[in-house]
């Protein structure tokens, strides 16, 4: 029972409070009621604001006797619930929302959204909170992923995730097979391990958990073959140019020279023209291209890509036109043109009576060309680059646009070893389908078979980790809880700037998860 008074001021609202006398309260030592006051002082405590004023309680307390001659205390003070915690300034809501905000803002962005909720708080006194908050009690899952991130350069660390909970369990530096055994140990029953295709988390699950089904999770699967694809585009780059659609126009080719010449007037071609000439003159003479580079004030990089060139043409930078919303009205612009029609607003008008819903400008800059003669300036068609023929490969054909479908046939009936590639890619494609992994031995051996290095190297790994492929193919388990987790841990480390610790790092991160899921649980009070 508390007798109350309000002061308020300009700066700050002072609520003073005094405990009633003659009610026994329990001593903090043994728990025994006592009245035998022995003495009264005032705690200063702190709490959330109020009306966005900066409230403070002064609380007269008593310091009682114990009267338990047993107990080790002689004298306590007695504490309000709700209201105060021993050897605590703040009331438990505040402190609760100073750790609330440290968990979710670290140290510099919580000090800094306290001071907006006129609560003043350092930087450092919202760190020491922060790193006080216990972290929950860690329950061994039945079902665990295992990933690495990267921690700063070239450092990794390893995180644990409860795949049935989602929620993340701890995370240290490094990522070696001796430590995760060892955890593996300390926290018996295991019973599924999701990881990539590690070998350090292989050996670790294998070495703490030897009973645990291991999987080998189907995102890095397909990752890791996708990759090798890229590879092998990489190296066979000079059968890329078959995906353009043939084309033997005589008028198509007038056009780009007729772009050609008009590029050669302008800044961006006359310096690579005096470049590639410059370029040329010297290495002609038997100059080396770092000697070149030198002379010239360039990076080796580029002398070597003018000195490759056959033309000046082939190093300027001209990156193929995007299609855009105008692409589908540009024959009707060129036909409004020839009949004479060259406003481009009214030009603008009649679109939009065809249906197109874009500004005018873009048709204003799309007819820009034609006022100078030259023609309208429309996509060029380029060979795929090794990343872009790898990705038309491992799309699903339902999943193509139209036009990969039609250059895609013209790239795979000029190259075997993409044929060979892609007939490959789609089967696994079936296997992941339809989570049935009966094929996956045969399918290692025409991988090994191919005679491809990286696709070879691919089915060696895989026969090493087969039983856990089969697994990643079969089962519903994967590490796509992990890859969330991880994003978080990137968050994380960029609200600190990425200087925190590994400590302060695996709290932030435990807690901020499970602070989610609290305040995800609570129900909503919808207003009246």
């Amino acid at each position: 029972m508390l007798v109350i008074s309000v002061e308020v001021s300009d700066a700050v609202v002072v609520v003073s409070a005094r405990t009633r006398s003659g009610v026994p309260v329990g001593c903090t030592g043994c728990g025994q009621l006592s009245g035998w006051c022995h003495s009264r002082y005032v705690r200063s405590l702190s709490d959330v604001t109020l009306a966005g004023k900066p409230l403070r309680i002064a609380l007269s307390v008593r310091r009682l006797y114990c009267e338990n001659m047993a107990c080790s205390k002689v004298t306590f003070a007695e504490q309000v619930s709700g209201l105060t915690v021993r050897y605590q300034r703040r009331t438990p809501p505040l402190q609760r929302l100073v750790e609330d905000v440290g968990v979710v803002l670290a140290g510099r962005g919580g000090s800094r959204m306290l001071r907006i909720l006129n609560i003043r708080l350092s930087r450092v006194a919202v760190l020491s909170q922060l790193m006080r908050v216990p972290l929950p009690p860690l329950v061994t899952p039945q079902v665990l992923g295992v990933d690495d991130f990267a921690l700063y350069g070239d450092t990794y660390g390893t995180l644990r995730v409860d795949a049935t909970t989602r929620l993340p369990l701890t995370l240290w530096e490094g990522r070696d097979a001796q430590r995760l055994g060892r955890w593996l140990r300390d926290h018996p029953g295991v019973e599924v391990a999701c990881r990539d295709g590690s070998l350090a988390y292989r050996q670790g699950i294998t070495a703490g958990a030897p009973d645990a089904v291991q999987v080998s999770d189907r995102f890095h699967l397909w990752q890791g073959l996708s990759r090798r694809v890229q590879n092998i585009a990489s190296a066979h780059r000079g059968c890329l140019p078959a995906a353009l659609p043939p084309n033997g126009d005589a008028a198509s080719a007038q056009v780009e020279e007729t772009v050609e010449n008009a590029t050669a007037d302008t800044r961006a071609g006359r310096h690579a023209r005096r470049l590639f000439e410059a370029v040329q003159a010297l290495t002609r003479s038997g100059r080396s291209h770092s000697s070149v580079a030198r002379e010239l004030g360039l990076n080796r990089r580029t002398v070597s890509k003018y000195a490759r060139a056959h033309t000046w043409q082939e190093v300027v930078r001209r990156p193929p036109r995007k299609f855009s919303t105008l692409d589908p009205y540009l024959d009707h612009l060129q036909q409004r043109w020839d009949e004479g029609q060259h406003s481009a607003k009214i030009l603008h008008e009649e679109l939009q009576t065809k249906g197109y819903l874009g500004h005018y400008q873009r048709v204003k800059m799309a007819v820009a060309p034609l006022r100078r003669g030259l023609p309208l300036d429309e996509p060029r068609v380029r060979p795929p680059s090794p990343r872009e023929a790898a990705r038309w490969i491992t799309t699903h054909p339902h999943r193509r646009n139209p036009h990969i479908n039609d250059r895609l046939p013209l790239l795979l009936d000029s190259c075997p070893e993409l044929r060979t590639a892609h007939d490959l890619v789609r089967r696994f494609a079936v296997m992941l389908d339809n989570r049935d992994a009966t094929s996956l031995p045969e399918w290692l051996e025409d991988l090994a078979d191919t005679g491809l290095a990286p696709l070879t190297g691919l089915a060696r790994a895989l026969r090493e980790d087969r039983d856990a492929v089969a697994q990643g193919i079969t089962t519903p388990y994967n590490s796509g809880v992990n890859e969330g987790r991880i994003t978080d841990v990137k968050l994380q480390k960029r609200i600190m700037a990425g200087r925190a610790g590994v400590r302060l790092l695996r709290h932030r991160v435990v807690l901020i998860a499970h602070l989610r899921r609290r305040y995800a649980d609570r129900p909503t009070v919808s207003p009246r």
